[in-house]
């Protein structure tokens, strides 16, 4: 018994991969994606899904698309900030703000291709600004949850 924990874990532990922590923080984004996408739903009349397997499939979709979005953003912001020279510096600020905010059309397209009227953002601009909100709220949930992770250590 003395090789145990409480009778259940192990007494030593291997630190987690590269591979096994990106898979965890992707499950749990797409997670946090399903919970924010499920309660808007809920909770709002601008976002309707017609199902908790439709939603399932929308928060992986989300999940794919906002890091191919952030991913993009940071190669943008390194080509900018490669090169020298005040222009340069704000074509880093403006290329990213125009990456993040043509992303969300991208992202309403790709979701209104794949799911046709099982999932539907309605509101301000076609549904655009409701897509920003929640897109948001997304965010700011994972990132909590990162630094609460990154707190109790």
């Amino acid at each position: 018994m003395a090789d145990k924990i409480h009778g259940f874990l192990p007494a030593t532990a291997e630190m987690p991969t590269d591979r096994q922590r990106l898979i965890i923080r992707y499950t749990f984004g797409f997670l946090i994606d399903l919970v924010v996408l499920n309660l808007f739903d809920e909770f709002s009349d601008n976002v309707t899904v017609a199902s908790f397997s439709v939603s399932l499939l929308a928060a992986i979709l989300l999940q794919a698309l906002l890091k191919a979005t952030i991913a993009i953003e940071h190669q943008v912001a390194v080509f900018f900030t490669a090169r020298q020279g005040a222009f340069m510096k704000f074509m880093r600020f403006f290329g990213a703000w125009v990456v993040l905010f043509l992303s969300k059309f991208v992202i309403l397209e790709a979701i209104t291709f794949v799911f046709g009227d099982r999932v539907r953002f309605e509101g301000m601009l076609h549904g655009v600004v409701t897509l920003i909100i929640v897109v948001m709220a997304m965010i700011i949930a994972e990132e909590l949850i990162v630094r609460f992770v990154r707190w109790i250590r």
